[in-house]
């Protein structure tokens, strides 16, 4: 990304498509109480939606979700399969954006 003269940052289509795919991510409650979980650790998706009251199913389409655009990341051992956050970025964003909500 480039500046301009005013020293904002200019932004090309496919970083534009991107920074809003990642805003909708966080903007769905059932991705943002995966993504809050996932601050935590790692955990499996019968271990995400057991901690989160979810179907097997909702959980592993929300994570396929996530994990296209990297936002977690997964790791088999043996039969199951891991998922912890993949972009400290997008967890700082998540975790001040739940500060600044919660700031009176």
């Amino acid at each position: 990304m480039l500046e301009d003269e005013e020293g904002c940052l200019e932004i090309d289509e496919e970083t534009l498509f991107l920074v809003t795919q990642t805003f909708k991510a966080l903007s769905d409650p059932t991705r943002l109480r995966i993504l809050h979980l996932l601050f935590k650790g790692e955990y499996s998706v019968n271990g995400i939606a057991e901690s989160l009251s979810l179907l097997q199913s909702t959980v592993s389409h929300q994570l396929r979700f996530l994990k296209n655009l990297r936002l977690v990341k997964s790791r088999r051992e043996g039969t199951t399969i891991y998922y912890s956050h993949d972009d400290e970025h997008v967890m700082d964003i998540l975790k001040q954006t739940i500060e600044h909500s919660r700031h009176t």
